[in-house]
């Protein structure tokens, strides 16, 4: 099964070089530095809550920094004056409350499902942020409710609405769930479709940070050798990358013969 990733737009917004450096460095899971480039613009609402999305994500991939991303959090609500950035901001308090409960720090499901809806009653249907949401709301539906016909309908839409922006990296995300879902109702070839395609897109965009977990999912619908020969490059690139994401060493320590 797939984890549950982190998303977001993946995109360096043109040539722009802060928006490049901040792109490259979270893609190789520096999200400090990453945050650190855009504390000095940090009053700006857009800037303040991409600020704290980027230390969220840190938490999820390290389990660690989770005071850092609720000071970031908390002032990125500060800052926050229309609909629109409130709902930002209320979608990322959803998602750290999602984090924190998923890796046992502390059960806030209920303050997860609270966000996210508050998200959603500030987020119109075509908001810029609504297609983020709609994954995160699948993510709660998936892994905190254990309702994954309310996990495929959301990703259904998340898609669909990543698709219509053109947002490569959230469809890399949407097509990794929605084949885990495939995989557990037994569908294999459906699932190998969405994994392989979720490795695409992430090789593309030069996201190292999320490559190993792609291969090791699309590792798990291929018969042998390529099952091996993608999770030996995941192992290889998890140890590049220090041992994150930290829940992958699981899926990748060495399956015994049988």
């Amino acid at each position: 099964m797939a984890h549950p990733a982190m998303s977001g737009s993946g995109t360096t917004q043109g040539d722009d070089p802060l928006r490049t450096a901040v792109w490259r460095l979270r893609s190789r899971g520096c999200w400090t530095d990453a945050a650190a480039l855009l504390a000095p613009t940090a009053d700006r609402p857009s800037v303040a809550v991409e600020r704290a999305a980027l230390l969220i994500e840190r938490c999820l991939y390290t389990e660690r920094g989770w005071a850092d991303a609720e000071d970031a959090l908390r002032a990125a609500e500060a800052v926050a004056q229309e609909d629109e950035e409130r709902g930002a901001a209320a979608c990322e308090r959803g998602y750290l409350a999602y984090a924190a409960t998923l890796h046992g720090v502390r059960d806030r499901a209920d303050e997860a499902r609270a966000a996210l809806g508050r998200a959603a009653a500030l987020l119109g249907p075509s908001a810029p942020g609504r297609p983020l949401l709609d994954f995160r709301r699948g993510l709660l539906a998936q892994y905190l409710s254990d309702a994954p016909q309310a996990a495929r309908a959301a990703y259904r839409r998340a898609h669909a609405g990543a698709t219509a922006q053109d947002d490569a990296l959230l469809l890399s995300f949407t097509w990794r769930h929605l084949a885990a879902l495939a995989l557990d109702d037994g569908e294999v070839a459906e699932a190998r479709h969405g994994f392989a395609e979720s490795l695409r897109i992430r090789e593309e965009l030069g996201y190292l940070v999320g490559t190993a977990p792609a291969l090791a999912a699309l590792a798990d619908t291929e018969p042998e050798p390529e099952a091996t020969r993608l999770r030996t490059e995941a192992r290889r690139l998890f140890r590049l990358l220090g041992g994150v994401p930290t829940w992958l060493a699981a899926q990748l320590s060495p399956r015994p013969a049988v």
